[in-house]
């Protein structure tokens, strides 16, 4: 035994030495294992070598079985160490890494921003209505300028006239949920940050328990019955709202926030347009870049908001004409008499 245990010692030395890969050492092993097994169970009982090995073929087998449990253990405990370690790569709370304190340092550096505020965009949570047109840039910043948590909601699916305007998609997924394209762009813009994406149409039930875990609302959908019911809830649970919208070669955004003392949607568009005064981007085109320079904004605006950087569009309404390269802002008040924020609320 003593022989076949020097052996053994030898070839995991010459391994060793010669920087063999461990694998390929235990594969040495186990062939000089295999031999001596071999041996035992071929020979006579008595014979010299078989007394020169152990005796017996049990002695091995026993050493086989323990060698195996070990590695066995070792191996399941290797496996659950890496399925450990993306989960905690991917938990957006804690300290800064390395390499999101590099891929962040543009906003450190800004006086506005710094570390704190780049504290409070990791420790947020902004949920987007609609991974379209105004979502997609809007999704796209708000990953890249490191928002920990993201929510996104839509049922549509990629078409290929969406290609036109909504970055955030590729060819290759054309027929793929738009959330899910989403979560693909997303994941790898910035994998140190939480994605949730929810494929389902948003009613109000479905929007009262969405909104309730999250800091901030962004709305870039494009029907009125969506806006004001997003509207409605939003005020109910004191969240603020950043909503835009676009139609042909013009845009306009604001933040809206009774909570906050500014006036909601409701006070500012008092009265649905009647139907087909307001066509959609389907029925009357849209510039391509339009939704970019509009939801760049909104996650402009979402930045400012969560930082506490500058002056946000909270009581003012920002209107951009592309085509006459024209942007205008008006101040906007709350209505004593709005149904959603007023008094009689």
């Amino acid at each position: 035994m003593i022989l076949v245990l020097s052996l053994a010692a030898t070839l995991w030395g010459v391994g060793v030495v010669m920087k063999a890969p461990v694998r390929l050492r235990l594969g040495m092993i186990l062939v000089l294992w295999l031999g001596v097994v071999g041996l035992h169970l071929a020979l006579p009982e008595g014979h010299p070598l078989r007394l020169a090995t152990g005796g017996e073929a049990r002695v091995w087998l026993a050493f086989g079985v323990v060698a195996a449990l070990i590695l066995g253990y070792r191996a399941l405990v290797g496996r659950l160490r890496a399925k450990a370690a993306p989960q905690e790569a991917a938990t957006p709370s804690g300290a800064f890494r390395p390499a999101e304190l590099d891929r962040y340092a543009r906003h450190i550096i800004l006086r506005e921003i710094g570390g704190p505020g780049q504290r409070k965009l990791k420790d947020s949570k902004v949920l987007v209505i609609g991974a379209g047109g105004l979502g997609s840039p809007a999704l796209m910043y708000l990953a890249g300028a490191g928002v920990g948590t993201l929510g996104f909601v839509d049922d549509d699916v990629v078409d290929g006239s969406n290609l036109q305007r909504q970055i955030i998609h590729a060819d290759a997924r054309i027929g793929m949920p738009k959330v899910f394209s989403a979560e693909v762009a997303l994941q790898g813009l910035n994998p140190f940050i939480e994605l949730r994406p929810y494929k389902r149409r948003l009613d109000e039930a479905t929007a009262r328990a969405l909104f309730a875990d999250y800091d901030l609302i962004l709305d870039g959908t494009d029907n009125f019955d969506t806006r004001y019911m997003v509207n409605r809830v939003a005020a109910e649970l004191g969240k603020p709202l950043i909503s835009a919208a676009i139609t042909q070669w013009e845009g306009q955004v604001s933040l809206f926030h009774p909570a906050g003392g500014a006036p909601c949607y409701e006070c500012v568009f008092p009265v649905r347009p009647a139907p087909g005064m307001v066509p959609t981007c389907a029925e009357a085109g849209v510039a391509a870049p339009l939704p970019g320079v509009i939801g760049s904004i909104m996650a402009m605006e979402a930045v400012k908001h969560v930082t506490g950087a500058g002056e946000t569009l909270k009581g003012r309404l920002m209107i951009h004409d592309a085509l006459f390269a024209e942007t205008r802002v008006i101040g906007v008040k709350r209505r004593g008499d709005c149904p959603v924020c007023g008094a009689s609320a």
